[in-house]
């Protein structure tokens, strides 16, 4: 039976309750809680009040910040930073989180309201001001989510495992576990497939446009055959080496070169022809998950996208559970409204909250959650899974995230760690090729070669991490009473 912490919402904060009640249900269920709310001034483990008197028995009060609530839009993150000791908060008894924490007759006192600080990254508030490029990418130029390293800190999970190493420090009993099997973190993989076939006389120009003069003798070896981008079986025995699974990601929206020169860059193979039939044959039989890689303009009619899930369902044979967006592509104007159409065509996971261009968390969380649309009010049904790193991020977006390659993934990788997250990266099925792609997939080998090293990280696959964590949170849930979300 999972442990209940007592729990109050001041009711002067009703007007921000929906908000305010899943960001706690979130940091709750991410720390392993269950619930019971309760009045303010019964004997509660948890009082969310802006006036600490109100809740005089409370093992800890967190102060709550209405004016924060009531204008998330004019937040900045430099504030988050300064006042929390982020990007590596600690609470109880340290240093850096001194000014955090206070102590007032027998009650901890935690002075920054974290509950809001956690509510504006997940919900994506902080992308508001900023401009986006071709492909509805955000641009972060001088912003201080990235000029501050909070992308590559995973602030809002950071606050949750702050919390939960507060309230033991408090007395409180140990939460459910974060993974199974006693192990502290998860990783996974999911190896979107774009471009499996390569065309002979396409392909030299963009190995030459890459990798400019360097790029001669490979673009030649390509014009003549000598190289293939069907990398799957590499892949599998890697991973297979490592005791790892991973998901491939397909397009089922056959796209042309016509298409592309037009703007519109679908993947050219077609999921239907046999020897894809007999790949996904192959990789079931492997324990290898087959997931959707959504087409460029899926966000844009429902109908069609249910129809891509349930085409590449057919040609595989398999159930596909999740997604991520060719392109990170979700609707540029209201991300919101794409999310909510995974829920409505039943998708257990989706994963393509992250950056084009900026390596980390764009949401600011290691831990799986399930997205608030502002305009309903509510949590989405589809769970999502944080990605972390694309292998562009350090290549040909190298300018953007400086730094050794490998030092900044140890670094994403010690931060999921200390967080008890998921790591989940992005890496492209056709880079597995030295000579076109150098340091590309020598970039994940030694990734994971260092984590499978550590004994304490799950590797599943995508769609067995999302099971996991829905079937853990509903766990959490039934264990739990209140909190719930009505104003």
């Amino acid at each position: 039976m999972p442990c209940q912490l007592r729990i109050a919402i001041d009711p002067a904060l009703t007007a921000w309750r929906p908000e305010i009640v899943w960001a706690w249900r979130t940091l709750l269920s991410g720390m392993g809680y269950a619930w019971v709310e309760r009045p303010l001034d019964a004997a509660l483990d948890i009082a969310y009040t802006p006036e600490p008197a109100r809740a005089p028995q409370a093992r800890l009060l967190v102060c709550a910040d209405a004016t924060r609530w009531s204008q998330p839009a004019n937040y900045v993150l430099h504030a988050v930073a300064d006042a929390c000791g982020w990007p590596q908060p600690r609470f109880a008894g340290e240093n850096a989180g001194a000014a955090l924490l206070s102590v007032h007759e027998g009650q901890a006192i935690l002075e920054r309201d974290v509950v809001f600080d956690t509510f504006w990254l997940l919900s994506g508030q902080g992308e508001q001001p900023y401009p986006k490029h071709a492909h509805g990418y955000v641009d972060l130029t001088d912003a201080p989510l990235l000029t501050t390293g909070a992308l590559r800190r995973a602030l809002a999970s950071a606050a949750g495992a702050g919390l939960e190493r507060l309230l033991r420090d408090l007395g409180c009993p140990l939460p459910l576990a974060r993974w199974p099997h006693g192990k502290t973190m998860a990783a996974t993989c999911g190896h979107d497939v774009d471009y499996p076939e390569l065309v002979r006389w396409l392909e030299p120009l963009r190995i030459v446009r890459r990798q400019k003069a360097r790029g001669l003798r490979p673009a030649l070896a390509v014009a003549l055959g000598q190289h293939s981008h069907w990398h799957f079986r590499s892949w599998m025995e890697l991973e297979q080496q490592l005791g790892a699974r991973s998901a491939f990601y397909f397009v089922a929206r056959q796209g042309s070169l016509r298409e592309y020169a037009a703007g519109l860059p679908d993947p050219f193979y077609d999921v239907r022809a046999p020897h894809f039939r007999a790949l996904f044959a192959e990789l079931a039989e492997q324990g290898f998950e087959i997931g959707l890689h959504t087409s460029y303009l899926a966000y844009t009619n429902r109908a069609k996208f249910a129809a891509e899930r349930a085409t590449l369902a057919e040609a595989s044979g398999q159930p596909v559970l999740g997604n991520r967006h060719h392109y990170w592509h979700l609707d540029p104007d209201d991300p919101e409204a794409t999310l909510l159409m995974h829920e409505q065509i039943g998708l257990l996971y989706d994963a393509s909250l992250t950056h084009d261009r900026y390596l980390g968390w764009r949401r600011g969380t290691t831990w799986p959650f399930y997205p608030w649309h502002r305009g309903l009010r509510r949590p989405l049904r589809t769970l999502q899974l944080p990605t972390g790193w694309m292998d562009d991020h350090l290549f040909g977006h190298h300018a953007h995230n400086p730094g050794e390659r490998h030092a900044l993934l140890r670094e994403l990788a010690a931060c999921t760690a200390e967080q008890g997250g998921l790591l989940m990266v992005d890496v492209h099925e056709y880079v597995f090729d030295a000579t076109l792609f150098p340091g590309w997939a020598d970039a994940y080998r030694v990734l994971w070669e260092a984590l499978a090293a550590r004994a304490d990280v799950w590797f599943a696959t995508p769609g067995e991490i999302a099971s996991f964590w829905a079937d853990r949170a509903t766990t959490l849930e039934r264990a739990s009473r209140g909190l719930d979300g009505s104003e």
